[in-house]
């Protein structure tokens, strides 16, 4: 009976050493490299939710990709909503700071988005609480970059950044001239 005692605290000690190993690892990992996270609403139809709300998408969101603010038109990100700090959206990045973009219903027709900042929309766009309603959104509040697609199995692909033809921003940072201070 003690031989029994000493070989369930034995276990036991294994499984709390074990736990205060791997507590700290997971936090680590989910942190600084990738989570995963259901997909709701219809505002990233088609790309994801293409059912509408028989199924939720769930995506891998690529946290190390993004500490250095590196991404790129087109890419599918997760930021913290600027209207609502406990609430993170899933948005596409259509433009990036110093392009120039139409918008869609915005209070100025045509911006400019600032350093710092991106230009996000949802895909469905009659359907999206997006920068079309709140502007231009800081780099501080990106969170991660969806990079694949992991539920249902059905859907199983890697994310790869498109932005419509229509939603292209009319001048990019990089094309910038003498002429483009004017404006």
């Amino acid at each position: 009976m003690a031989q029994q005692a000493g070989f369930g605290r034995k276990y036991f000690k294994a499984f709390v050493s074990g736990f205060f190993v791997a507590v700290p690892v997971t936090v680590t990992i989910l942190d600084r490299l990738a989570y995963v996270a259901r997909v709701e609403g219809a505002s990233m139809q088609p790309s994801l939710n293409p059912d509408g709300g028989s199924s939720s998408d769930v995506v891998l969101l690529n946290r190390w990709s993004v500490r250095n603010y590196r991404v790129q038109r087109g890419d599918i990100v997760s930021i913290v909503s600027p209207k609502n700090p406990q609430q993170k959206i899933i948005k596409r990045v259509i433009a990036l700071e110093g392009d120039f973009i139409r918008t869609l219903g915005y209070k100025n027709r045509y911006v400019r988005v600032p350093d710092g900042h991106l230009w996000i929309e949802g895909d469905h766009h009659g359907h999206s609480f997006d920068s079309n309603s709140f502007g231009p959104v800081s780099l501080g509040l990106l969170h991660g970059r969806a990079s694949h697609i992991i539920w249902p199995p059905s859907r199983w692909q890697r994310i790869e950044p498109s932005i419509p033809t229509d939603r292209k921003p009319l001048l990019n940072g990089s094309q910038k001239s003498s002429e483009d201070e004017d404006l």
